[in-house]
């Protein structure tokens, strides 16, 4: 977590920002703490994209589609205004390092017990979220936060509802988006 900067928010919506966890291609991830004392992740669009009148459709259906899901193998959403002049929406923090972290950084390979029981955990979070109608399209281990309740999948910033991908709708025509080393073949040809 870093320092909050002199232009971040110090509220949003109903909570108090404590610190700046992240800057991706969407928005900004700040934690914060509910009145009750609950930590989360705020995520608040970029000022260009809330801009958009397309973008903020389909993250309004986003977070419709997130709330679907419920938190049950991801981070429940907590509260959200896709229709505030910086549009943001906040999700359970989940305390837990990434598996990229755990595998590439800290200790390696897994035993291959660990490797089936994690397997088995994404498998129910992945039916799960597909059973909610969104496709979260950047799956990586990053995006895999390992908690002692099991894998949880993070990060839909670029995830799409399932009606949305099978109306073709990219970013942008022809757009590739995703992370080259973990995207599906059809992802990679900017197919359906």
């Amino acid at each position: 977590m870093e320092p909050l900067n002199a232009e971040d928010p110090v509220v949003i919506g109903p909570f108090r920002i404590v610190g700046r966890l992240g800057v991706g291609g969407m928005g900004r991830v700040f934690l914060a703490r509910s009145a009750g004392g609950r930590t989360v992740a705020v995520k608040v669009v970029h000022a260009e994209l809330a801009a958009q009148d397309e973008f903020r459709r389909r993250f309004a259906r986003e977070v419709e589609a997130l709330e679907r899901v419920g938190g049950t193998g991801t981070a429940p959403v907590l509260g959200s205004d896709t229709t505030a002049a910086a549009p943001w929406v906040a999700i359970g923090y989940v305390p837990g390092p990434s598996l990229r972290n755990v595998v590439g950084d800290e200790y390696g390979p897994l035993p291959p017990a660990t490797v089936r029981a994690l397997g088995a955990g994404l498998g129910r979070a992945l039916d799960h979220i597909h059973r909610a109608g969104l496709v979260h399209r950047d799956l990586k281990p990053s995006n895999v936060l390992l908690t002692v309740d099991g894998p949880r999948i993070i990060d839909f910033g670029i995830a799409r509802a399932v009606d949305t991908v099978t109306d073709g709708g990219l970013t942008s025509t022809g757009a590739v988006v995703g992370s080259p080393g973990f995207m599906s073949p059809e992802q990679v040809r900017g197919e359906k």
